[in-house]
């Protein structure tokens, strides 16, 4: 992998979350007080800075079949998550994410909030809003950053890649001063959907023992693969909706029974903060379907236990041809 494609593939995976981070950080600015935004966003950074600091050397330092195997399987699981929801709303399933729409809801709720100033900063709720965006988005693009940098031991090209993303991002919020609708996200997600696919698939399957034939340069035919495989799901998806509504369109519409029904009040209790911390790591590897991450473990240790098999590469190619439309067509039934 070269420096350029190194490069390449942070800035664009790093560009989708600085966007979204970008528009809750416009949101608090704009309906609040843009000092505390920006002082919440500067402190989440420096939060990141020291995450990086601190597992980036530390990772380099395991061995480079142990770090295939854990970024590929990260990886594998964080594309599938993105080509799933990118391929559903490219077919009309799902509906594309707005960050008009999310802007604006920041905005009503900034602006429904009380204001109070807290450990010299004026107002918290913008400090808070702030740096809890920036840190959440900002953890994947560290996740990207130390997976692509520790595997390529270029910790520097993968750091620049990501600021340069950001530092983009940051520039066009300003001369924006609101939500940038204009970068087509789901296109970008799409993207670098394929992108973590690809790798995760490459680099894990080598981490567990499998020999790719044509080395690296396999990539550059997994990668066209992977796309052109999910463009063919948003097409199928894209008809089945068309039957679908189709088929709506000639059910005649029944009348709802009247009546009176009763409605039963159901208490909820808060998660302990422990139970919150577990949840948010659950989600942050796991996401929302446990079955495709699974899946991800299971092909990994089919893989590695056919390794001295000849072909054994095919497994983990099946495996991920098999887990996009499984986990594509649950996702459409939500």
């Amino acid at each position: 992998m070269t420096d350029f494609a190194l490069f390449a593939a942070v800035f664009l995976a790093c560009l989708v979350e600085a966007v979204e981070a970008t528009t809750i950080v416009v949101a608090a600015g704009s309906s609040r007080n843009w000092r505390s935004a920006l002082e919440g966003t500067v402190a989440a950074v420096i939060v990141l800075g020291v995450i990086v600091a601190v597992l980036g050397p530390a990772i380099l330092l395991l061995p480079l079949a142990v770090l295939r195997v854990a970024i590929g399987g990260l990886l594998l699981v964080f594309g599938l998550q993105w080509l799933r929801k990118a391929v559903l709303r490219a077919a009309g399933v799902k509906a594309l994410h707005d960050e008009d729409a999310i802007y604006q809801r920041q905005l009503a709720a900034s602006q429904a909030a009380a204001t109070t100033s807290r450990a010299g900063i004026s107002d918290w709720y913008a400090f808070t809003l702030s740096f809890k965006g920036v840190l959440l988005e900002g953890l994947e693009v560290v996740f990207i950053v130390l997976t692509f940098a520790t595997n390529q031991h270029n910790l520097p090209v993968a750091i620049t890649a990501s600021a340069a993303a950001i530092v983009a991002v940051v520039i066009m919020g300003v001369v924006v001063r609101g939500p940038l609708s204009r970068v087509p996200e789901n296109t970008l997600k799409f993207v670098v959907g394929v992108m973590l696919t690809s790798f995760g698939l490459f680099w894990g399957a080598e981490g567990v023992g499998a020999h790719w034939p044509g080395s690296d340069a396999t990539l550059l035919i997994i990668a066209p693969a992977v796309l052109i495989f999910c463009l063919l799901l948003v097409v199928i998806f894209r008809s089945r909706r068309r039957v679908a509504q189709t088929k709506a369109t000639q059910v005649p519409v029944t009348p709802a029974a009247t009546g009176s029904t009763s409605t039963a009040t159901v208490t909820r209790t808060e998660p302990g903060a422990l139970t919150r911390f577990g949840l948010f790591w659950y989600d942050f590897v796991i996401g929302d379907d446990w079955q495709i991450a699974a899946g991800v473990v299971l092909l990994l240790v089919i893989t590695g236990l056919a390794a001295g098999w000849g072909p054994a590469w095919l497994i983990p190619v099946v495996a991920v041809a098999l887990l996009i439309p499984y986990g594509t067509v649950r996702a459409a039934k939500d």
